[in-house]
């Protein structure tokens, strides 16, 4: 094992320099930063994953598409190619082969017209994921190792051939791979329950001409056979050229001439990449199960001291797609004793496995991009990957946030503790992502955002605001949208559809889009110059879970050993404070100074232990350490309590027994809590806070599970924080009061990413504010030396648009309700994709999904709705100063623009549809004038032939969605 770990090290050691490049930026004062603020960089704005579908790409359409996206307020484009969307229409238009001279030809185009017009590009390596190619040498290809169970009758003669073994244990993959070969590497009877290694019989003697035959003993027994598969899956989507086998990322060769045939074709034709890339991009490391190679079993027996292959029937599991596995109980019951070392060999395959991919793969990638002098970007993780370490040298390390999953889960909703899934934007992994950043001072974090398989045409940009919101929580940076399709405007409405939230011209909300694009620049130019403070570490049980469950597929693990573990770090951020995840190999190279934990530039003075059970003598020797100069340890649920490995175990179980016996001498130290309750993590945090003084930079009255606080630290000592209610429909309030150490000597300021505004903040002096935050609403409180001085002389609600002023009047008892605007209402219909105008009326609001006319039902496009009211001062206000000062357009689905007597009042789209309208109304007559834009879905669910519509919303059961002005709209004054 000490092999091993000096191997990692020196692997981490090649790829951690790196990290640094991307912080080679000009430090920014905050005069600057809200400079930035108003008007970002292109290099903040989010860029779009621009899928080249099936490489059937023209110059003239790529040149158009660039400017569409420049035009929308993106800042960059990740070329990648893929296959092509299924059952569209090709146009006769010509695949180009992956760097064939026309390929790359059409790269050149737009590498040649992003430089002219001012946007970035990023190509990724390959195609599809995980990549690969139809020509890869077979020695190249990946494998992996399956193994299969099955009873057997007793006391009878069996037979089985090969081939029955190898069609039964065909590899569950996404796309299969007609090149795939099978190898029988071992097979055996086991009685079932087994005791241990020597109660299996070899039966690598009973084969003959592809048949085993052995007379089965009496008792209850299983056959074992480990099979190996070469190529063994498909690349996933892969374009013409980058489709067929998988690489073998645990080939450090293959994976060095793979990246060099693509750079060199490339770059023979446009010169160096590095004249036109900013980054090379690598998808998730979905690696289809991928397990085995070559040296495996000798690399093993080096790093682990025995010899594995006995093992491996055991310690397997029965996997499906992606590795995932089907069944934990496979094959015979285990004795406690062989179960407990069946589980330890099983935590060294996943550990030796992890090192190859890092010091064969990661270690690879991240070194030839330092050569090209391109930045490193990828998703670098995926199954068998160090969640955290595999982040810790990529230029921008990159997470992924979801519109939904397969459970479909509602952002903006709901936010429970009960399942660490739902109704988060984010997915499990970006924590891991952000605080491996965070580690080594890596400012550039960014996400897949918003992806997107489930609700592609009805996806509005207030969820699009909300999801991304809720990924810079977890730590992200900057934006990458999921995404823009290449898609010629001769083909069929919706167009070429891959995937993806539907960000296309043809969207009704694509006038809008640059409101969120600029939107999103706003707050990254913030982030992206700036630390988060986290003072607080947590150390997740996940070599326990490698030891018990095998390694899980992240993003989206099957099942997790302690499903709440992300609570944690929720609690503590919704709560005022900051964490980060650490690992046994973050703790055991930290250095212990003054009671902090010492790694790159954070400095922790908490750990949490999460139910850990087995780690390492070296992890609770620093521990003590920590613990010994005053850090606080607080381990939940348990206490650590044996080794991690098979080899010596019993010795070095008595280490860790021993090492935790002496922190105990330390109660106020080394504390065990108990597990939260189901479902009460905010609470359960609230109380270990309170009763154990935790740190936490600001101090918040009534923590909400909607609630969300992120705080940074720029430069130039500044603070700021990033505060969200991640709530689609209802408001959140609370008092926030912000220590000394914060605002003394600076000035306080609510910057509005919305608009690029900012607004002085009013504190108390107690440093406290009262604050309302509408739905979907996100805010910057800033305190810098930039500006007025701070005033402490106010104890009303913080106010920062007309939606909050009658927010908080409202919710004060100020705002006086003059009643509903009743109509009726003369609609003009305007339903561009038929061509089609007409007019109605309502003498009431309805919400055309729920009308019994079909052309409502399923309208798609803009509606102006007009209607007029009658102000008299004298008669109904008493006087011209008691006109209406607010108009409440209550529920509008979706975008809406209003007008009052032909003057424009504002556009909205998202949050709370509330108007000053003071400046705009009279006495008499006033005309009220609001046009909506509707989302696309229901129109969709009328193309019954269409393929897109097929493919994402009529196979999946789609519900009908809210359209229309609904209301009810209301005046207050």
């Amino acid at each position: 094992m000490k092999s091993s770990r000096i191997l990692l090290i020196a692997a981490l050691l090649l790829v951690l320099p790196l990290a640094g490049r991307v912080q080679a930026q000009t430090k920014l004062s905050s005069k600057q930063l809200y400079s930035q603020f108003q008007n970002p960089d292109s290099r903040y704005r989010p860029f779009v994953r621009w899928w080249w579908n099936g490489d059937r790409v023209k110059a003239e359409e790529l040149v158009r598409e660039l400017h569409i996206l420049k035009d929308a307020g993106i800042g960059g484009v990740e070329i990648n190619p893929i296959s092509f969307p299924s059952g569209a229409d090709t146009l006769d238009t010509k695949p180009l082969k992956w760097l064939s001279d026309e390929w790359i030809d059409m790269l050149k185009v737009v590498f040649d017209e992003a430089e002219k017009i001012g946007l970035q590009c990023d190509l990724i390596i390959g195609s599809g994921w995980p990549f690969g190619a139809e020509d890869l040498p077979r020695d190249e290809r990946a494998e992996v190792l399956l193994t299969y169970a099955l009873p057997v009758p007793s006391g009878e003669r069996l037979e089985m051939s090969t081939f029955h073994i190898f069609k039964e244990i065909d590899p569950g993959v996404t796309i299969e791979n007609p090149r795939r070969t099978p190898e029988l590497v071992s097979v055996c009877l086991a009685p079932d329950p087994i005791g241990s290694l020597d109660e299996a019989i070899d039966l690598s003697g009973n084969i003959k001409d592809g048949v085993i035959s052995v007379d089965v003993p009496e008792g209850k027994w299983q056959l074992y056979a480990m099979v190996k598969f070469e190529s063994f899956a498909s690349v996933i989507n892969g374009a013409p050229g980058a489709a067929g086998s998988i690489l073998n990322h645990m080939d450090a060769a293959a994976v060095r001439h793979y990246l060099d045939h693509m750079a060199d074709a490339i770059e023979a034709k446009v010169g160096p990449l590095s004249g036109h890339l900013r980054a090379f991009f690598v998808d998730s490391m979905e690696l289809e199960g991928n397990n085995w190679t070559s040296d495996f079993a000798a690399e093993f027996k080096a790093r682990r001291g025995y010899d594995l292959l006995p093992w491996l029937p055991f310690t397997m599991f029965e996997v499906g797609r992606l590795g995932d596995v089907k069944s934990f109980e496979y094959g015979s019951k285990k004795s406690p004793k062989f179960q407990e070392e069946v589980d330890r060999v099983r935590f060294d395959f996943e550990l030796t496995k992890a090192e190859l991919l890092h010091e064969r793969y990661t270690a690879t990638f991240l070194g030839w991009c330092k050569e090209k002098g391109v930045k490193s970007r990828a998703q670098a993780y995926g199954r068998g990957f160090f969640p955290l370490e595999s982040s810790l040298g990529y230029d921008i390390p990159e997470g992924e946030s979801w519109t939904t999953n397969w459970l479909k889960h509602k952002i903006g909703e709901e936010m429970g503790d009960e399942d660490y899934r739902r109704g988060r934007g984010y997915t499990m992994i970006n924590k891991y992502v952000s605080s491996a950043a965070h580690l080594t001072g890596n400012r550039i974090i960014s996400a897949e955002e918003m992806t997107n398989t489930y609700k592609v045409f009805t996806t509005s940009l207030e969820f699009l605001k909300v999801g991304s919101d809720m990924s810079a929580i977890s730590g992200v940076t900057h934006s990458v949208w999921h995404g823009f399709n290449y898609s010629p405007l001769e083909a069929e409405f919706p167009g070429w559809v891959q995937y993806g939230t539907f960000h296309n011209e043809r969207n009704t909300w694509w006038p809008y889009v640059k409101n969120l694009n600029d939107y999103r620049a706003r707050i990254a130019s913030q982030l992206q110059n700036a630390d988060m403070f986290t003072d607080i570490a947590i150390l997740p049980a996940n070599y326990d879970m490698w030891t018990t469950m095998g390694v899980q597929t992240e993003p989206f693990p099957v099942k997790l050993n302690v499903p709440y573990t992300s609570l944690i770090w929720e609690a503590i951020h919704k709560t005022g404070g900051g964490a980060d995840y650490v690992t046994e190999n973050i703790l055991k190279d930290a250095t212990v100074k003054n009671g902090k934990l010492c790694y790159g530039p954070k400095e922790y003075g908490t750990l949490f232990i999460v139910e850990v059970t087995g780690t390492t003598p070296e992890v609770i020797a620093k521990i003590e350490e920590f613990v010994k100069q005053g850090g606080r340890v607080f381990c939940i649920g348990k206490y650590p309590e044996k080794s991690l490995g098979l080899k010596d175990y019993q010795a070095r179980d008595k280490q860790i027994v021993a090492g935790v016996e002496r922190l105990k001498a330390y109660p106020d130290n080394f504390i065990l809590l108990e597990k939260p309750e189901d479902g009460k993590y905010l609470e359960w945090y609230e109380g270990v806070m309170e009763k154990y003084s935790l740190p936490h930079s600001i101090t918040i009255s009534d923590p909400d599970r909607f609630l969300l606080q992120d705080r940074y630290v720029t430069d130039d000592g500044s603070n700021f924080f990033i505060v969200m209610n991640a709530h689609m429909s209802e408001a959140r309030e609370t008092d926030i009061t912000f220590p000394k150490s914060i605002t003394s000597g600076r000035h306080a300021w609510v910057y509005d990413p919305a608009t690029g505004t900012r607004t002085a903040l009013k504190l108390d002096q107690s440093g406290k504010a009262h604050f309302r935050l509408g739905p979907s609403e996100t805010y910057l409180l800033v305190f810098n030396k930039d500006g007025r001085a701070l005033s402490k002389k106010t104890s009303s609600p913080v106010i920062l648009s007309a939606a909050k002023d009658l927010g908080a009047a409202k919710d004060l008892g100020a705002a006086k309700d003059l009643g509903a605007v009743n109509g009726p209402w003369t609609l003009t219909l305007h339903q561009p994709q038929l061509d089609s105008t007409w007019t109605a009326t309502f003498d009431s609001l309805q919400d055309f999904k729920d009308m019994t006319d079909s052309s409502f039902v399923n309208f798609m496009g803009t509606v102006v709705y007009k209607t007029t009211v009658i102000l008299s001062a004298a008669k109904d206000l008493g006087a011209a100063k008691d006109l209406p000062k607010y108009l409440d357009l209550g529920k509008v689905a979706d975008i809406c623009e209003l007008k009052i007597n032909g003057k424009d009042v504002g556009m909205k789209w998202f949050g709370e549809r509330i108007y000053d309208i003071s400046p705009y109304v009279k006495e008499g007559e006033n005309t009220i004038e609001v046009k909506v834009t509707t989302l696309m879905g229901n129109y969709m669910q009328t193309l019954k032939d269409n393929k897109a519509a097929q493919r994402f919303v009529l196979r999946r059961s789609q519900p009908y969605v809210s359209a229309g002005l609904i209301g009810p709209v209301k005046l207050y004054k």
